[in-house]
């Protein structure tokens, strides 16, 4: 679909159809997450191809530790996008600069920390996690290439964020496909060596994503310095990239609880596979076939609510209120449209989908299409929930999402799962993950509904109208308090 006229402008989702807009800016989003689940699957399958299933083992090791990593930084980063779409909304490009600044340098600077230490710690922590000692020299190795990508994995991330706070999720999913191709292109090549390109082994595939990932950031921003985005610092604002310690503080005070909501889902998925465990490797091959499906299921819901943030974020920063309840119900009816079609198709094709993980003739197939159609059909009231929980997150509430987070999957899921299993068996398991969608969805329409989140900010409303003529900053927001 053809982006709107104006769209990816900054301050752009103030004005104009709201329902085409958020479509638009969601396809994006969901390719993007498409693009980087294909990314990781394609790698995958070349490591375990050319270099057997120690060395996939180790790689999977590697990951997980990767994914936790990212994910600690990943609150600050929605709070970045809401700051500077709060910003923007309010005509405050100055702030949403100083946002940028302060952004970059603690991000690359928490980014060189991190991985220095993990470089270090890479055995150390490896072991900790169980890995197989056949398969832990192989997720050392690969680790630690990895960590040494981690600055330019956390910048990019930041850059996308901050692109969608202004409105823009083209340009970087553009980018993104040209990072893709390179890494899937070289880490058969840079594993394996070929004419004066040494074998490199399982370090080559680590090696193949962080080459794709620097180019692919640095492109970026050369290429947004090119189009003169209104992000980019000029040489008098590079002093934006001294931290200011006021806008530093805002970012962890949302983000830090932002982050937490991630945690808390983690621990209860953690949670959930021990459940699941107890019942055999059967059973748990089944869950991890279901899995794989659950997290395409998921993909439309997670594009729409970003897109639903950023474009509340602007207009709350606009004080445009009529046009947040539009957002909302025009997220929630988008979202539950393409959810309820994927959930339709998965069940048409429940065996075959899941016979592509686990085979035809696998004893494991039976039980993987009976946990799918307990489980799969309760992401559609789930969805709901996500999108005005992406909404109220729009202004700055974090505290009250966090317990909704908290209430949902540890003390009404893990509960269901735990008590009823002595009538029920495994399908207590399964029953949980419908009991705590239906409590994320009560609870995150109710608080939107009765909640206090519209007096919530980021920012102090704006003193006085904005002056200048071509992108104009108003007089100087404060952080607010």
């Amino acid at each position: 679909m053809p982006e709107p006229r104006g769209a990816g402008r900054p301050g752009a989702f103030t004005e104009g159809p709201v329902a085409r807009t958020l479509v638009a800016f969601s396809l994006p989003i969901l390719g993007a997450s498409i693009l980087q689940a294909l990314n990781g699957s394609i790698n995958a399958a070349w490591i375990g191809r050319l270099l057997g299933n120690q060395a996939l083992t180790g790689a999977a090791n590697a990951n997980s530790l990767i994914f936790f990593l990212a994910g600690a930084v990943f609150g600050l980063g929605l709070s970045t996008t809401v700051m500077v779409g709060q910003a923007l909304g309010a005509k405050n490009l100055d702030l949403a600069k100083r946002a940028v600044g302060t952004g970059t340098t603690f991000f690359a600077g928490f980014a060189a920390v991190l991985g220095a230490v993990g470089y270090v710690l890479a055995p150390q922590l490896l072991s900790a996690m169980h890995t197989p000692d056949d398969a832990l020299a192989l997720a050392v190795s690969y680790l630690r290439v990895l960590l040494i990508a981690l600055p330019g994995v956390y910048l990019y991330s930041f850059v996308m964020m901050a692109l969608r706070g202004a409105g823009d999720a083209r340009t970087p999913f553009v980018f993104l496909i040209f990072s893709v191709a390179i890494d899937i292109g070289l880490t058969p090549l840079l594993i394996q060596g070929a004419g004066p390109i040494p074998r490199f082994g399982i370090a080559g595939a680590g090696l193949a994503s962080l080459i794709a990932q620097w180019l692919c950031l640095i492109a970026l921003v050369a290429w947004l310095y090119v189009r003169k985005h209104p992000l980019c610092l000029a040489r008098s604002e590079l002093r934006y990239l001294r931290v200011d310690r006021a806008i530093l503080a805002k970012l962890l005070g949302k983000g830090v609880p932002m982050g937490l909501q991630i945690l808390l889902t983690n621990t209860a998925a953690l949670a959930m596979i021990t459940f699941v465990n107890h019942y055999g490797s059967q059973t748990t091959a089944a869950y991890g076939a279901c899995n794989q499906l659950w997290s395409y299921l998921q993909m439309p819901a997670f594009a729409v609510g970003s897109a639903v943030s950023s474009m509340a974020a602007q207009n709350v920063g606009a004080q445009r209120w009529d046009r947040v309840s539009r957002i909302a119900w025009a997220g929630v009816g988008c979202a539950a449209v393409l959810t309820s079609a994927l959930v339709g198709l998965v069940m048409l094709g429940n065996r075959p989908a899941l016979a592509l993980f686990l085979g035809e003739h696998s004893a494991s197939l039976p039980i993987a299409m009976h946990i799918n159609a307990m489980v799969a059909w309760s992401y559609i009231p789930l969805v709901v929930g996500l999108v005005l929980f992406s909404l109220i997150r729009a202004t700055g509430t974090v505290m009250v999402p966090l317990a909704i987070v908290f209430v949902s999957f540890l003390a009404i899921r893990l509960p269901f799962a735990y008590f009823l299993e002595p009538s029920l068996g495994a399908d207590s398991i399964w029953w949980a993950f419908p009991a705590g969608a239906f409590a994320w969805t009560a609870l995150s329409g109710g608080y939107y509904r009765w909640g206090g989140w519209r007096q919530a900010r980021l920012l102090d409303p704006p003193a006085r109208p904005s002056r200048s003529a071509a992108f104009p900053p108003a007089a100087p927001e404060r952080v607010a308090s």
